[in-house]
């Protein structure tokens, strides 16, 4: 993808986030992975019919899914010439980012805890993380955001970033679809055991690569942070990313959240609940910090720098990459 376009993609996603009332490709993708799985998934089956179905359903939601985008960009290209193939390709990229969308959706947490409503923070984290959240303290609320934002910084940023920048927005929209495939079935209950494997074995794939790109972006953004007084530390960014990025039940997650936990100085991971279940998970980081609302603001702080440092870095490649070739 040229520098140029990549560069108006992610200002497109700083200005519009993701426009309610529109169709966004997720949604579609989503929904075409819902019916795949309700025709292949029989719960109760032999667990290589399982694992055969989920990988089918797997590779028919990506490869579609890529094969799709590929015809569109290539049919605006053809029919619209250069600047409009390029303004569909942008637009199509843009809905891969999720950059304003995450920094929105974690001030949606922080408003009411700046108000004292709690039970409202509650159900606004509920809409965007996993866990139970009704018997969560505001130290846990404000956790879950921060590991959210960290996460996510990687997933709906640096990683779409690093695909754009790899193959356009047909690698990029086929990432997305790896990434919505595990978020749908990457559960280990009854019904996702087995089914959902190969998506979420390919989420690992996809992210293993930008997820270790976004800890060390992190770094560097909480080093020129702390330039401006900020009370970020890239030292402690850099020796926690060292020290706990493997504390996690991901092997990619834990990078870009040792890495926040670091430059944030708090503690994540611990004790979370999953539909009554209790799940501990180890710590990363060190409570240096406490978990207070401003670490929130904080968080999305370095999350944008993070993600300017990405396209930068991304641009620059791609400029050297054209120049060399």
């Amino acid at each position: 993808m040229p520098p140029l376009n990549l560069l108006l993609a992610f200002l497109l996603d700083l200005l519009l986030g993701d426009p309610r009332g529109l169709p966004h490709p997720v949604k579609i993708i989503g929904n075409f992975a819902a019916r795949l799985e309700r025709a292949l998934n029989r719960p109760g089956a032999g667990k290589l019919y399982l694992l055969a179905a989920g990988f089918a359903a797997s590779a028919i939601v990506v490869v579609f899914t890529f094969a799709v985008t590929f015809f569109l960009v290539g049919a605006a290209y053809r029919h619209l010439g250069k600047l409009g193939g390029g303004a569909v390709e942008v637009v199509l990229a843009y809905t891969t980012l999720s950059a304003k969308s995450l920094a929105g959706a974690a001030k949606e947490v922080l408003k009411p805890l700046l108000a004292g409503d709690l039970p409202e923070a509650r159900r606004k984290l509920s809409m965007v993380v996993g866990r139970d959240t009704e018997h969560l303290d505001l130290p846990q609320v404000v956790r879950g955001t921060v590991e959210t934002v960290a996460e996510n910084t990687s997933d709906g940023v640096i990683a779409p970033l690093f695909y754009l920048a790899l193959g356009g927005a047909p690698l990029a929209m086929a990432y997305k679809a790896v990434n919505t495939l595990d978020s749908m079935f990457g559960y280990k209950n009854e019904r996702f055991l087995y089914f959902g494997r190969a998506g979420a074995r390919l989420d690992d794939i996809a992210n293993l690569i930008p997820a270790r790109l976004s800890a060390g972006l992190t770094v560097i953004a909480s080093f020129l942070l702390n330039l401006t007084g900020g009370g970020y530390s890239w030292r402690s960014s850099l020796r926690v990313l060292v020290k706990d990025r493997l504390n996690h039940t991901s092997p990619n997650s834990g990078y870009p959240e040792a890495a926040a936990a670091g430059a944030l100085g708090v503690r994540l991971g611990g004790e979370n609940s999953y539909f009554g279940v209790a799940s501990v998970k180890p710590f990363i980081g060190e409570p240096s910090r406490p978990l207070a609302p401003e670490r929130i603001n904080e968080s999305v702080r370095l999350m944008y720098l993070t993600a300017a440092l990405g396209v930068i870095i991304f641009a620059a490649i791609r400029i050297a990459v054209s120049a060399i070739s």
